[in-house]
């Protein structure tokens, strides 16, 4: 038989934020539908206990906005009302609130003090919708952003267009040093013998020791006379 997990919620006039709290849960599955059927399911414990939920929310809702966030110790949906008001309760008009759905005071605001949304900085979320059940998930595939990853098979392609990294090859210079494609190795060599050549320490001391013999030649020469 399966049990119920603790839901907690609050809202904006805007968007519910429904938390499921079940850690560790594993094979979580959730589904939200543009009438506002939110379920939910998983299996959590040591003995692989079964969790579910199904939950007729006040309104409709924008699945394709809402976004789920899978966590170690809850599973947090931000889902977004179809029309922007306040909901008086989680569930229908006319439905009793069920004893596992709570209040989460946390995130709540009263109507007349809307405050601002609540930090979600640090979760990776996805997009409910297209994704029923989380299936799409298959090993956090499908995130905002890694669209055209395919999972690793696109990393692998992409890391493919580099050459494999050897010398550098496949990664062309840059734009801007395109100019200097003239100047190769050489050019470096002979500047440096150049460089070489206008200062020899060596080449100036024989100069010297040349012209010596010389003057002094001239010197005898001088007192002879």
């Amino acid at each position: 038989m399966s049990r119920h997990p603790e839901v907690r919620w609050a809202q904006r006039i805007d968007k519910v934020y429904i938390t499921v709290q079940l850690p560790d849960a594993k094979d979580a599955k959730v589904n939200l539908e543009p009438d506002g059927v939110f379920s939910f399911s998983a299996t959590a414990g040591t003995d692989g206990n079964s969790y579910e939920s199904k939950l007729d929310l006040n309104d409709k809702v924008n699945v394709e906005a809402s976004k789920i966030s899978v966590g170690v110790r809850s599973i947090f949906c931000i889902v977004e009302k179809a029309e922007v008001k306040w909901w008086n309760k989680l569930v229908r008009d006319g439905q009793k609130v069920p004893h596992f759905v709570k209040v989460d005071w946390d995130k709540w605001v009263d109507e007349d003090d809307d405050g601002v949304d609540v930090n979600v900085d640090g979760m990776d979320f996805s997009n409910m919708g297209g994704m029923p059940g989380m299936e799409g998930l298959g090993g956090m595939g499908g995130m905002p952003g890694m669209e055209g990853l395919g999972g690793m098979g696109g990393l692998a392609s992409m890391m493919g267009g580099m050459g494999g990294m050897g010398g550098m090859g496949g990664m062309g210079m840059p734009p801007d040093m395109e100019s200097l494609g003239g100047m190769g190795m050489d050019e470096f060599e002979d500047e440096s013998d150049d460089e070489g050549e206008v200062s020899k320490p060596q080449d100036s001391g024989k100069a010297d020791a040349a012209e010596k013999p010389e003057v002094e030649d001239r010197a005898d020469t001088a007192q002879g006379n």
